[in-house]
């Protein structure tokens, strides 16, 4: 076809359009989408929506087309496609409603989020407050679909007419009362346009903190541990305990690091994720108040992007109880996230950042959504949203990402 053979534009229907909606629903099986429109196709109509869902083996079909005008060929009404389509249904073991209106679904309001719940399980009771939540912010739920049912239930709701803010302030209330996980996000972050995620290491990567793993091969593993608690309940400055806990060290053979990588555990859900968001085409990387001689060898295991930790000082094969070079902090962190977003050509409104300690807490801020995960108070209530399960892949759920593309990613790994 020529540029000058360029076909017309199908106009949109006014609100003065007569239009029908076919709803057709029952027993799943092969070929009722293609069976409903080859019927309605006899009566010249155009597809004005389409909605769709299987839930249990059972299908409903919507189907909102422009009503015949009787000045087709054939000279087919309103009346004929019904009794036509009913006909149709019925040969099938069928039900089907038809409803006569004008126009297109209404305009959607303004202030559109993604809404997305995390419940292990979901109750009945639960799915209800958050509802009337959204409700009583001036919020409309437009769909609402499952993402996943396992490890947890994972529902995302469309929601529009409030904003996103608004809403988010809303739910976390709920969230805490209810003990399920929610995450707001406004729709303009385009949840599939490249994308850098950053997650901290120690207790959320991994499940051990890593300095207390060489602190036991040292014989100092309860004064560090000491200190560390202290430390990400924001109670000491996290500098002055990084020195003091790397200075247990001193002495200790270097020979150990091989022996701490072997005992570093990921956290449930950690390579599931990873694996994941790399098939997905994200970029991920990881920042720790940990140390290189481990996170390195997690960059390179994992397949990651790009990591950054402080240094422990060896000096003739020994622990010299010092870290090199800039330490990575609370600061360093978020300022690290802004490092590998510029090299990952990635806007920060499209950085995801994960962590569960108060020094997470300027990297979580800074992205275009924080995730506190299995944190502490503080963190939690500062953060974009919180996920309190032990599995680190439920993170996916909060971007948008299915069940099902988690595990064609698990079977293309395969």
């Amino acid at each position: 076809m020529s540029a000058s053979q360029t076909p017309p534009a199908t106009a949109v229907p006014g609100d003065d359009v007569p239009t029908l909606l076919v709803k057709i629903f029952g027993k799943d099986r092969p070929g009722i989408t293609a069976g409903l429109f080859d019927t309605l196709a006899a009566y010249s109509v155009d597809v004005v929506d389409i909605e769709q869902v299987v839930t249990r083996g059972r299908i409903v079909l919507c189907a909102l087309v422009t009503t015949p005008t009787g000045s087709a060929s054939n000279g087919a009404t309103e009346g004929d496609l019904r009794a036509t389509v009913h006909s149709w249904a019925e040969s099938l073991h069928l039900q089907a409603e038809i409803i006569s209106g004008t126009g297109d679904n209404r305009p959607r309001g303004t202030g559109r989020s993604h809404v997305t719940v995390l419940g292990h399980p979901l109750t009945a009771e639960s799915t209800s407050a958050i509802a009337a939540a959204i409700t009583a912010t001036g919020g409309n739920i437009d769909r609402i679909f499952r993402l996943a049912k396992y490890p947890v239930t994972a529902v995302e709701f469309n929601v529009s007419g409030t904003p996103t803010d608004t809403l988010r302030t809303a739910l976390a209330t709920e969230a805490s009362v209810l003990g399920v996980d929610i995450a707001v996000v406004d729709s303009g972050l385009a949840r599939r346009a490249q994308r850098l995620v950053v997650m901290d290491v120690d207790s959320t990567l991994i499940q051990d903190e890593v300095i207390e793993l060489f602190a036991a091969h040292a014989g100092c593993e309860a004064e560090v541990a000491e200190v560390t608690a202290a430390a990400m309940r924001g109670e000491l400055d996290f500098e002055q305990s990084l020195h003091a806990r790397v200075a247990l060290l001193k002495g200790l053979d270097a020979s150990v690091v091989e022996q701490v990588r072997k005992e570093v555990r990921l956290t449930p859900g950690a390579r599931t994720l990873v694996r994941t968001l790399k098939r997905l085409g994200y970029q991920v990387g990881v920042v720790s108040g940990g140390f290189t001689q481990v996170t390195d060898a997690l960059k390179d295991e994992l397949g990651l992007d790009f990591a950054s930790a402080n240094t422990l000082e060896i000096v003739d094969g020994r622990f010299t109880g010092k870290v090199t070079g800039d330490i990575v902090d609370r600061a360093g962190k978020a300022r690290l996230l802004r490092s590998f977003a510029q090299q990952a050509g990635v806007p920060l409104a499209q950085t995801v950042a994960i962590g569960d300690g108060a020094n997470d807490l300027d990297m979580l801020n800074t992205a275009g959504l924080g995730v506190a995960f299995n944190a502490k108070p503080v963190v939690r209530e500062a953060a974009h949203t919180a996920v309190n399960v032990p599995f680190l892949d439920t993170v996916l759920y909060l971007l948008g990402v299915t069940r099902e593309e988690v595990e064609a990613a698990d079977t293309i790994a395969d």
